[in-house]
């Protein structure tokens, strides 16, 4: 008993009586309502409910039916939510026919040098600006970000362009501060299974960008989105960035494949980052151009007027001007496939 469909003339009182039902056998209730059905997906170890309690929750006259799902993510499954998830920010929308694009510098270096790159990508189409003010490096002695600083020149780039903003969390002591500068809250590889960030973030009404781990299966992936989920926080974004495997010719490998099985798994919305998952600025393009013919619903790309002096990601970063033609490029990939850019 993993799903309860409620009838279309089920009422508040319905939906209530039912989760109360739920609650009294140590479950938790997630209530989802679409324009036809109200969804209760039911949370907690539903392997101890015996066949005769699940029956009578059938017999609830305000119930249609009741379904197992096997999946061990319950939330983000189809079998949950039969049509795609569309997170709204400001007036833009992730997961509808617009192929949303999110760039800017891997990190935030100073004010003139994002303000440069905030105009610039904005006039050739971007959706939203991405920058790190907190930055998790492998090296300790690495370039770490701005911090608060870094968070108030992205507010201010948002004010001056008018563009939404993705930045990262790396500790949930941050949270507020994240929050008040944001628009989007990205959690980062290395921080997929941070479960007490990703449960942090689930209870807060921003919308999360989860980026895949580093050597992360699907399932795993799908599992930390689950715990967001899990928290009441609907809004979830999945972002495929490349996994580490035996290759080295390449950062990472770029699993495309990962963008249509999604689709086939979850509602969820799909981005890309072929910046990370190649590390190399030559084969972005082609790689964005690969990601928008297999249905992904973004895509996140650096860009940097000055890579080789970038004090991160400078060799996978995009000048302006290639940018610009990573725009152009997308744009009848994006029609030959029902989108637009």
């Amino acid at each position: 008993m993993d799903i309860i469909v409620l009838k279309p003339e089920a009422t508040e009182d319905d939906i209530r009586h039912v989760v109360k039902k739920l609650e009294g056998k140590g479950l938790k209730a997630h209530v989802s309502k679409g324009t036809e059905r109200t969804i209760i997906g039911v949370i907690g170890d539903t392997s101890r409910i015996s066949e005769d309690e699940e029956n009578a929750i059938r017999a609830i006259e305000s119930v249609e039916s009741v379904t197992r799902i096997i999946k061990p993510y319950k939330l983000a499954s189809r079998e949950f939510k039969k049509e795609q998830t569309v997170i709204k920010v400001k007036d833009r929308e992730i997961g509808g026919k617009k192929v949303v694009v999110i760039a800017g510098p891997c990190a935030v270096e100073n004010k003139t040098i994002l303000m440069s790159i905030a105009e610039k990508v904005k006039e050739a189409g971007a959706s939203f600006l991405r920058g790190g003010a907190f930055k998790p490096r492998t090296s300790p002695y690495s370039f770490q970000g701005l911090g608060v600083e870094g968070l108030k020149i992205l507010a201010e780039a948002r004010q001056i362009t008018g563009l939404p903003v993705v930045t990262e969390i790396m500790d949930p002591r941050d949270m507020e501060l994240v929050l008040e500068y944001s628009d989007i809250i990205q959690i980062g590889a290395r921080n997929m299974q941070n479960f007490r960030l990703l449960l942090e973030v689930g209870q807060c009404d921003k919308p999360v960008l989860l980026k895949r781990g580093l050597s992360a299966t699907i399932k795993e992936w799908l599992m930390a989105a689950e715990y967001i989920l899990s928290k009441g926080n609907e809004n979830v974004i999945l972002c495929e960035r490349g996994i580490r495997t035996f290759e080295t010719a390449t950062r990472n490998t770029l699993d495309l494949s990962a963008v249509p099985l999604l689709k086939e798994l979850t509602h969820l919305p799909v981005v890309v980052d072929p910046s990370h998952g190649v590390g190399k600025w030559n084969l972005v393009i082609p790689m964005a151009r690969a990601a928008v013919a297999a249905g992904a619903d973004g895509l996140l790309i650096e860009v940097h007027t000055n890579p080789e002096e970038a004090l991160s990601d400078g060799e996978q970063s995009l000048k302006p001007s290639l940018f610009k033609d990573l725009m152009e490029q997308i744009k009848p990939i994006a029609e030959a496939v029902g989108r637009e850019v």
